[in-house]
């Protein structure tokens, strides 16, 4: 079985958290532009960012994207 990442969860699990692309930028420490580029899927996100993004939300790493199944 082969997962791959689908689209990023993290607009949704900032609604749920109730916070801010801006609190989420000063809080993990990473530009306001390099936020929106992950809400809006313009980028993937490294392994230490999510790490650090799944700290400051209180979610799993594999929280922060959909999974897909690959044939």
């Amino acid at each position: 079985m082969k997962l791959s990442r689908g689209r990023c969860r993290l607009r949704y699990l900032l609604a749920r958290a109730k916070m801010t692309q801006a609190e989420l930028s000063r809080r993990a420490e990473y530009s306001p532009k390099q936020i929106s580029n992950w809400v809006n899927n313009r980028e993937m996100m490294s392994y230490d960012a999510a790490a650090t993004i799944a700290h400051v939300l209180g979610c799993q790493m594999e929280d922060l994207y959909e999974l897909m199944l690959l044939p």
